[in-house]
């Protein structure tokens, strides 16, 4: 049974268990839209749990744009949740303003003990492309270069080498003449979850745009999914071993979560034209680790539901593999 429901689109997900249940965040707009595509610009995130994956339990809508003027008033989109040392669980989420034209991403910080009621730290806003190492990125609008300022998707994880915590993003770095070469995972790390500080990204170049970033580490190697279009592949990308270009889910590795990450040597990982699996997470079951995404592209165009988790695992040289991947 896929996590599906009947009157609202699904999409982007994350996760996290508690006790013996999964927790699945996710984004949602009423199919009343009509327009699949109109549900970027009118969304909300839900919850529903789990016990294995497949059956689930709806919660109803958990976070919502601001409703009074602010910086995420316009949307909240794709984020992650971590919980701290006290037992505090932390949402960091995308926003983005009606005032600035939904055009301008930044990250948000809200708060809970239920992991269903939020509530924003302050007015929410924890990150955004500003400081000294704000030149490393594209953070304002280019103007018939791309099409947003990219500052979104934020996953963080423990800092494993010490004290702290680490945050990935997707972003777009500053002065890569082709516009497909200039998509970037950004970085940021913090002491306490609260306090960050922007750093230069951890990798640029081969797409356009890397979005829903997720790191984590397999048998001591380190892995950063993302997920990109087939529109989206540089001209070095489409020249290169990864195969035809396509939409769905790839990845980088790295010795540490510090990098240097690097494309494997290997094809596109999880890719379909048209998109079937998008936005996937990895997650680590009692029976192995498994793939997790929303269903894209069916016969009748957009489906918008999360699909049943698949089986994966790693071979002798650290590549991600399907165990048994389905026909499509």
């Amino acid at each position: 049974m896929t996590l599906s429901l009947e009157k609202k689109w699904v999409w982007d997900s994350w996760y996290i268990k508690r006790g013996g249940v999964w927790h699945c965040f996710y984004l949602q707009a009423d199919k009343s839209l009509v327009n699949p595509d109109l549900r970027h610009f009118n969304v909300t995130q839900g919850h529903a749990t789990s016990t294995d994956l497949t059956t689930w339990q709806h919660h109803g809508t958990c976070f919502s744009p601001s409703q009074t003027p602010a910086w995420d008033d316009s949307n909240t989109w794709t984020g992650s949740v971590i919980k701290d040392d006290e037992g505090v669980y932390h949402l960091f989420y995308t926003g983005l303003s009606h005032k600035e034209k939904s055009l301008y991403q930044r990250i948000g910080h809200a708060v809970s003990d239920d992991l269903h009621s939020w509530c924003r730290v302050d007015d929410g806003l924890c990150l955004d492309l500003v400081g000294e190492n704000a030149s490393f990125y594209e953070s304002d609008i280019q103007v018939g270069h791309w099409h947003d300022r990219a500052m979104r998707d934020p996953w963080v994880i423990r800092n494993p080498d010490g004290k702290g915590w680490l945050m990935y993003f997707t972003a777009r770095a500053s002065g890569i003449a082709e516009p497909n070469d200039g998509g970037a995972i950004g970085f940021a790390t913090s002491d306490d979850l609260y306090s960050w500080t922007l750093q230069p990204p951890v990798f640029v170049g081969g797409f356009g745009q890397m979005e829903v970033p997720q790191v984590f580490e397999i048998d001591n190697r380190w892995y950063c999914l993302f997920c990109t279009n087939d529109v989206h592949w540089s001209q070095a990308s489409i020249n290169s071993h990864l195969g035809p270009a396509v939409s769905g889910n790839h990845y980088l590795m790295a010795d540490s979560p510090f990098g240097p990450w690097q494309l494997p040597d290997t094809t596109f990982f999880d890719g379909h034209n048209p998109c079937y699996r998008y936005a996937a997470r990895i997650l680590e079951t009692d029976n192995g680790h498994v793939i997790i995404g929303f269903h894209d592209q069916g016969k009748d165009g957009f489906v918008g539901e999360i699909l049943n988790p698949e089986p994966i695992s790693t071979n002798d040289k650290g590549l991600l593999v399907f165990n048994n991947k389905r026909a499509v």
